[in-house]
């Protein structure tokens, strides 16, 4: 009988969501190219021209691939592990007067 070995105690799904989601990648892309690709055939039937579906998907498919790098760009630079140094927005600055608590 084999023993199939755990995951690894590091492969957490924040950790996993740090490195990049390929169907988040994948949504982009596709969900550009589905949207612009209509926007850009509705435009072609009001206009009566012939190209502005190409242009649309086109488009698409840029501004997916953009949102892609951006959002792998974004993600790389905080461990979301890592804890705000900041106040919490309720806290009382250093020079304001404590109350007493009983």
């Amino acid at each position: 009988m084999s023993q199939q070995e755990p995951h690894a105690a590091h492969e957490t799904p924040t950790t996993l969501r740090a490195q990049g989601d390929p169907w988040q990648a994948f949504g982009y892309i596709v969900g550009g190219v589905g949207f612009y690709g209509g926007v850009g055939y509705l435009l072609d039937r009001w206009w009566g021209t012939s190209f502005l579906v190409v242009v649309g998907i086109l488009a698409g498919a840029v501004l997916g691939i953009y949102l892609t790098v951006t959002y792998l760009a974004h993600t790389g630079k905080r461990d979301p592990t890592e804890q705000d140094d900041a106040p919490p927005d309720d806290a009382a600055p250093d020079d304001a007067p404590r109350r007493e608590q009983d």
